[in-house]
C-alpha cells in the first residue's frame, strides 16, 4: 500500500515538473528583458530637480524562478515605488506601483538603440480619466555599472520627465 502511494506521488511530481518545463518554454525569449536582468543589484544615484542634485537609491532583484525582475525606487522612504518587469507571451511588460496610488502597466516598445529599453503606457488600475500617471519609462545603459532612468508623468495633458542617473553600488 505505502509503495503504491510513493509511486503515485513520484509520478505526479514528474508530471508537474514536465508541465512546469512546458510552461517555461512557452515564454518567448526577449533581448530587452535579458538586458534589464543585468540591473540585478543595488544602485545609487541622483535626480536632477530644478538644478539641485537629490540623492536616490534603486534596487533590482530577480524573483519567481527568474521570470520576474522587481525594482524598488526610493526603498524605505514614504515615496517608495515598486515596478515589476515580466514577460506576457511575446510582450515585455512593466507594472509600476506608484506613490500616486495607481498602477500603470507599460509594454516595451521597439527601439533601434540596443542600449535603450523603453516602456509605453498600455493601461492601468486606479487611473481615472483626469488622473496623472506614469506614461513612459526609458532605461539607457552605459555599461554594466551605469544606467539612466527617464520616468515620464502625464497630468492634464502635460508630460514631465524626471531623469535619474545611477551607478552600481559597490
Amino acid at each position: 500500500m505505502n509503495r503504491r502511494i510513493v509511486v503515485c506521488l513520484v509520478l505526479m511530481m514528474m508530471a508537474l515538473s514536465a508541465l512546469a518545463d512546458e510552461k517555461k518554454s512557452a515564454i518567448a525569449p526577449n533581448s530587452s528583458f535579458d538586458k534589464m536582468k543585468a540591473l540585478n543589484g543595488a544602485w545609487v544615484g541622483t535626480l536632477n530637480e530644478g538644478g539641485k542634485q537629490i540623492p536616490v537609491t534603486s534596487r533590482f532583484q530577480m524573483v519567481s524562478d527568474g521570470s520576474v525582475l522587481m525594482s524598488w525606487l526610493g526603498e524605505g522612504t514614504p515615496e517608495e515605488m515598486i515596478t515589476v518587469f515580466h514577460m506576457d507571451g511575446h510582450d515585455f511588460m512593466a507594472t509600476h506601483y506608484c506613490a500616486m496610488h495607481n498602477q500603470p502597466r507599460m509594454v516595451a516598445a521597439p527601439d533601434n538603440d540596443p542600449n535603450r529599453v523603453v516602456f509605453k503606457f498600455k493601461d492601468g488600475t486606479n487611473i481615472g480619466p483626469s488622473d496623472g500617471h506614469m506614461e513612459q519609462v526609458a532605461f539607457i545603459f552605459y555599461g554594466p555599472d551605469h544606467h539612466i532612468e527617464e520616468w515620464t508623468f502625464l497630468d492634464n495633458g502635460k508630460l514631465t520627465t524626471a531623469k535619474f542617473d545611477f551607478q552600481r553600488k559597490k
